[in-house]
């Protein structure tokens, strides 16, 4: 994806969704599904947020209780598109299964694939990752990837068949914000298909960050559902994750060692 072009074109707020596998979506926040009250405060808030896409655990759905509340009744998947995730899977094997299964009981294709490599970290293991990705893109999924912040392996992932890159930003559910802002440029600039930062954001000003650094969205969760007013930090999200978008559009201005004045020195009387 080429970064000067993105600066250069027009800025037309109207006018700005984002693709993935073929598939066009307006707003660039996806929000998670996990940690909230209840169903009823996540729809609160994916409804904030304006999110179009939410994720959903496979392996944390409700299968054997028909009578408990589910998912499905509080946010219309009629309406807001459902990506299946793997989260809880430490295995290749663990992930292709589950998403095998998300394929056969909703006919999803649209996936969001994550292996991890160990608990305390939750950090991706890539070799893992990337056999993953390769099995189920052969087998036709679209697996958009959580992997770790490095342009080697993004670049390896899309090679394979990965429909989305999605670098950490810091541990996941650690809200640290945006660790390492020059790898996730990297990313940027050497990818050809969208870049969402996925994991690690705990404030507006860090969805803001990743936007200004060219990525294409944000996933969140525990930044929104662990806020002690989740409703209202979708809300600031949404508006963080837009102002973001803008300013990258619209090119900021260089950085300077020294101060440069907003009026000339020349010429004063």
């Amino acid at each position: 994806m080429n970064v000067e072009s993105k600066i250069s074109a027009p800025v037309d707020e109207a006018d700005d969704g984002w693709t993935v596998a073929g598939r066009s979506f307006r707003s660039r926040l996806i929000v998670g599904t996990g940690k909230y009250k209840d169903f009823a405060q996540n729809a609160a808030a994916v409804e904030a947020s304006g999110a179009e896409i939410v994720t959903v655990a496979v392996r944390r759905v409700n299968v054997s209780d028909p009578k408990a509340p589910m998912l499905i009744d509080f946010i219309d998947p009629k309406r807001i598109t459902y990506l299946p995730n793997t989260a809880g899977c430490f295995t290749g094997e663990e992930a292709i299964r589950t998403l095998r299964l998300a394929r056969e009981a909703g006919g999803w294709e649209l996936v969001k694939l994550e292996v991890l490599g160990e608990a305390r970290t939750l950090y991706p293991d890539m070799v893992e990752t990337l056999r993953a990705t390769e099995i189920l893109a052969n087998e036709g999924f679209k697996p958009m990837v959580y992997c770790v912040d490095d342009p080697i392996a993004a670049r390896r992932l899309e090679d394979v068949g990965a429909v989305a890159i999605m670098p950490l930003g810091a541990p996941i559910g650690s809200g640290l914000g945006i660790q390492n802002q020059v790898t996730i440029r990297l990313i940027v600039e050497g990818a050809k298909v969208p870049v969402l930062v996925d994991a690690g954001v705990g404030t507006a000003s860090d969805a803001s960050a990743a936007m200004e650094l060219g990525c294409d969205g944000v996933l969140m969760n525990t930044a929104i559902a662990e806020a002690k007013n989740p409703v209202m930090m979708a809300r600031a999200m949404k508006l963080a994750v837009e102002s973001g978008r803008l300013a990258y559009r619209a090119g900021r201005m260089g950085k300077r060692r020294y101060a440069d004045p907003s009026s000339p020195l020349a010429g004063l009387i």
